[in-house]
């Protein structure tokens, strides 16, 4: 098991392909700042960059709380204003990077994912909550708005809910955060590192050249016309009859045996 060494994150990634980046500072329990994030960035860069990685997972090795959200020390820091507005291109750089990954990223959330971690959870591709798991933007209670991730949730949550959400600050469970569609599935806790393993070796296992393919389909399209998205998803799919693992997956199909991606 491969692993590499930042101040405020786990990494390692495992014999599946699987590579699992853990926020790492409970004394802000998981707080976003410039260091946290600095972090983020790089070990997902190292698994963009790694092609034994096929998957990632985020997740925190706090026992109550994936992240608290935002920095408010940093908010309150005697620094000028020019270096605060510089930390916080942060935000759309990890949002962007994750979203051209090119492989898919569950995030784990096992306790409380509030403020900007929400933000950071409705980046990823899929969301696997605990029991124990709630979720809000609490900004607007300290004099705050949640601005650097309402793009997300207004892209994430029916908008008279996100509305809510934002302006009466108040928490919602794991049951009503997949009602809403913000989570995929919802475990028990003692079921939940099993069901995120689950979800991850599965995908871990996909052909890697067509997940790339699927997932730079779905960033791109995102808030693309329809008629644009047509003649985009249209080259995707010639493109990706060009590809050996598109061949073999049919193979195998017929064949009635498991295919062996070649990720080209």
């Amino acid at each position: 098991m491969a692993r590499l060494t930042y101040e405020t994150v786990r990494y390692e990634v495992g014999g599946t392909g699987v590579a699992t980046i853990a926020m790492d500072q409970p004394d802000t329990r998981n707080a976003l700042s410039d260091e946290l994030l600095s972090d983020l960035v790089a070990a997902f860069e190292s698994a963009r960059e790694d092609e034994a990685v096929r998957c990632v997972v985020l997740g925190s090795t706090h026992p109550t709380t994936f992240s608290s959200g935002g920095n408010l020390a940093g908010f309150a820091d005697d620094v000028p204003l020019v270096h605060k507005h510089a930390g916080i291109t942060l935000f759309p750089r990890l949002f962007t990077l994750i979203g051209e990954l090119g492989k898919p990223v569950i995030c784990a959330v096992d306790g409380h994912c509030l403020a900007g971690a929400l933000g950071l959870a409705l980046a990823c591709d899929l969301i696997i909550a605990s029991e124990k798991a709630t979720f809000g933007t609490p900004e607007i209670t300290v004099g705050v708005f949640p601005f650097m991730i309402l793009a997300l949730i207004v892209r994430n949550v029916p908008r008279k809910k996100a509305v809510e959400l934002v302006l009466l600050g108040e928490r919602i469970d794991a049951s009503e955060a997949e009602r809403l569609g913000i989570v995929n599935r919802v475990v028990a806790s003692e079921a939940f590192d099993e069901a995120v393993r689950d979800w991850a070796d599965k995908l871990a296992a996909k052909s890697p050249v067509l997940m790339k393919l699927g997932k730079d389909a779905l960033w791109r399209t995102n808030d693309m016309a329809l008629e644009d998205a047509w003649d985009f998803l249209r080259a995707q799919l010639t493109i990706a009859f060009s590809t050996e693992d598109i061949q073999e997956g049919v193979a195998a199909f017929f064949e009635k045996r498991e295919p062996q991606w070649k990720g080209r």
